[in-house]
């Protein structure tokens, strides 16, 4: 069932998060990014235009939402890149297919989330720090998406939600986790960045019918690692 977000005019905002300065971050998308390709799927730039990224940052950092670049979000995360959520999303539509029900690792401020609900998708996040899931969950409410969260080790993934037809992982591991892989779904899509430090890259993986997995690499990245464990 497609989301229906309920965005009134505050939400929408005004001045540095009106509709013209959303506009100037989709055509500097498009452009795309000095080592990746711009982003051409109209489903994800249109739900980049609509989503309010504004309302996924501190408001100290509202006037600075619609620029494309990473901000802090606390805890020591932050809100990705939106060149780096829609490249990811995009990601996950092979041969212009969208999955039905994509699980994402690390729910963070929940605009990666948000995005995928946006466009239609059953969306089933994990996080392992508690306030930030707590304040995501508020958002999620607010915007009208039905988004359906845990707060866990996103390392373990959701298994008994499982399979899904797409898996996005929103931090870098030194190599892919099995637990991940298992949980996609033949003919799913997993996208990730793989590495450490500053030498990572945002891998997508495809598993056939027989379970067989094809590894094609997208853009060098920068993301926090993937920590295991509990956070309240």
């Amino acid at each position: 069932m497609t989301a229906r977000m309920r965005l009134d005019p505050q939400a929408i905002g005004l001045g540095m998060t009106s509709q013209r300065v959303r506009d100037r971050l989709i055509e500097r998308l498009r452009e795309g990014a000095p080592n990746g390709g711009g982003i051409r799927d109209e489903r994800v730039l249109n739900a980049i235009r609509t989503v309010p990224r504004h309302l996924f940052v501190d408001e100290a950092l509202a006037t600075r939402a619609y620029e494309d670049t990473a901000l802090p979000i606390g805890f020591g995360q932050t809100i990705s890149q939106p060149w780096v959520v829609a490249k990811m999303t995009e990601a996950l539509f092979v041969d212009g297919a969208q999955p039905k029900k994509v699980l994402e690792v690390g729910t963070g401020s929940g605009y990666q989330a948000a995005i995928l609900a946006a466009l239609g998708l059953e969306v089933h996040t994990v996080e392992r720090i508690g306030e930030l899931l707590r304040t995501a969950r508020k958002r999620f409410r607010t915007l009208g998406l039905n988004v359906r969260s845990k707060h866990d080790d996103g390392r373990i993934g959701w298994p008994e939600n499982g399979p899904f037809d797409a898996i996005v992982v929103t931090a870098a591991a030194p190599a892919l986790v099995d637990a991940l892989t298992e949980q996609l779904a033949p003919g799913g899509t997993l996208v990730a960045p793989v590495g450490g430090g500053n030498a990572q890259s945002l891998l997508r993986l495809r598993k056939d019918a027989n379970g067989v997995i094809e590894q094609t690499t997208l853009a060098p990245v920068v993301f926090v690692p993937l920590l295991s464990g509990l956070v309240d």
